[in-house]
């Protein structure tokens, strides 16, 4: 079904309640690879957009600037596809009919028949006290909210140091700070080498970068039916990966596959880790263990898709957690589209080619499936070359901290299960407290789900949050703010 396209630009109107929101043709949320290219594909089409995003700056998670400038070699140095990032940025913001709130935290939605949700968001510093409500009821909505970062728990990953990659490199790019003098990076996925990367351009000694994935597991995922792939895209996707092994190669930077970080140390920040190798399930080998010195671990076991927003509007989930979509990225809720790393972890190309459709659908379009299924297939060969294997919670004992806002620990939970019979993830974060921290079950929810394989839990639920992010009382009390039109 094709969404009709308003012919002038949104319009304020008055709920029965007295509440003043925006009408809007298209709403997108998250201003990243995948809700640029839907901006501007719905623009192209003719509707009139709105983009929000949580940033004070355009371009997500993948081309995160320099908080305070920067060289344009540095920034080049640090991204990939900056100049589309640039293009993109250029015609949205030179665009009368886009109008790009920053700063712009959504914070619940609205269910409604038929249509998509009414928008609730704060606009303005997240810990300001005088944030704007404003209110937005699209024709079409748009999620493009994005990944974040999965780490496996393991013994002493509490500890100071200890650091997701995806953080590492979020220091490195926008406040060109190393997060250590000797840093190790670990997990598994491609994601690794740029991390590597930046840390070495900052100025970090990169002790060396292990993969759990084994060469011929890699091997596997990547190399079968090479005839698929489109010589363009090998031509891109090896010269980017030239370039990492370069880096590496130039440091004399040591790069283990089928190898695993099973425990760091230290007292008051991490001094050591070690390191061990991996069976192709992910158990550990026995009497392989070796001892390496670092000041900081960076790690990273994949992404998460960020579904609160899709949950609470509706949208179905796919079994491995992310949003359910058809060929022209439309979810199970009437008027909603979904892409980028909230449809499946897939990388920046998938990203563009998904909001490019999704942008170009909820305007009323079509086109753009072919695309989205050839990028879609080079994501599946890196999920079956870097997956997450079930071997992993070996590496957990009792002892293990799982939840690290609540430092409860994979024993403390088997034995709240135990005892209470629990049916619910709900009912176990409650009463083990796993989950209740600041960050509502982002870090440990799915490592919680994995972890107790037996139990008669509802997958999933981890992810379900109402109130998206952290609000006042006073903030949702506030009446929205009036706009001129």
């Amino acid at each position: 079904m094709c969404v009709p396209v308003n012919a002038g630009w949104p319009t304020v109107m008055s709920s029965r309640r007295g509440r003043s929101m925006m009408s809007v043709d298209v709403l997108v949320i998250g201003a990243g690879p995948a809700g640029l290219a839907a901006s501007q594909a719905a623009r192209r089409a003719g509707a009139r957009v709105v983009l929000l995003d949580s940033s004070d700056v355009l371009g997500g998670q993948f081309w995160r600037q320099p908080l305070t400038g920067g060289s344009d070699a540095d920034i080049r140095a640090l991204q990939h596809k900056w100049a589309r990032f640039v293009a993109l940025r250029r015609v949205l913001t030179g665009d009368p009919d886009c109008e790009i709130v920053t700063g712009a935290q959504v914070w619940a939605v609205d269910r409604r028949d038929d249509a998509p949700p009414v928008v609730h968001a704060l606009v303005g510093p997240a810990d300001g006290g005088d944030r704007q409500r404003r209110v937005f009821v699209p024709r079409a909505l748009v999620l493009a909210t994005g990944a974040h970062e999965r780490t496996l728990p393991f013994p002493g990953w509490d500890l100071p140091g200890v650091y997701t990659a995806g953080a590492a490199q979020a220091m490195a790019k926008s406040e060109g700070v190393a997060v250590g003098k000797r840093v190790l990076v670990a997990g598994t996925g491609p994601f690794l080498l740029p991390v590597a990367a930046s840390l070495m351009h900052v100025g970090a000694t990169v002790v060396g970068v292990v993969e759990a994935s084994s060469w011929r597991r890699i091997a596997r995922g990547w190399l079968p039916r090479p005839h698929e792939l489109r010589p363009k895209d090998l031509m891109s996707k090896s010269a980017e990966l030239g370039g990492y092994v370069r880096a590496l190669a130039t440091r004399r930077v040591p790069y283990r596959t089928g190898a695993a970080v099973l425990a760091a140390h230290g007292d008051s920040r991490v001094t050591a880790v070690t390191v061990a190798r991996i069976a192709d399930d992910w158990t550990p080998r026995q009497g392989t263990e070796q001892r390496v010195e670092a000041d900081a671990v960076c790690v990273s076991h994949g992404f998460v898709p960020r579904t609160e927003i899709a949950i609470s509007a509706g949208c179905a989930l796919a079994a491995d957690g992310s949003v359910r979509v058809d060929e022209e990225q439309r979810t199970s809720v009437p008027g909603v589209y979904a892409a980028g790393e909230i449809t499946g972890i897939g990388g920046a190309d998938l990203a563009l080619a998904e909001g490019e459709a999704a942008g170009r659908a909820a305007a009323g379009r079509a086109g753009g499936a072919a695309e989205v299924a050839r990028h879609r297939a080079f994501a599946d060969r890196m999920h079956r070359a870097h997956g997450i294997r079930p071997g992993w919670k070996t590496w957990v004992g009792d002892d293990t901290v799982v939840c690290r806002c609540e430092e409860v620990t994979a024993g403390q939970l088997r034995t709240v299960l135990a005892a209470t019979e629990t049916r619910g993830l709900r009912s176990l974060k409650l009463s083990s407290r796993a989950g209740l921290g600041i960050c509502q079950g982002r870090t440990c929810g799915r490592n919680v789900e994995d972890l107790l394989p037996d139990a008669p839990l509802d997958p999933g639920r981890t992810a379900n949050r109402p109130i998206v992010v952290p609000v006042r009382l006073g903030e949702i009390a506030a009446p929205p703010v009036e706009r001129e039109v």
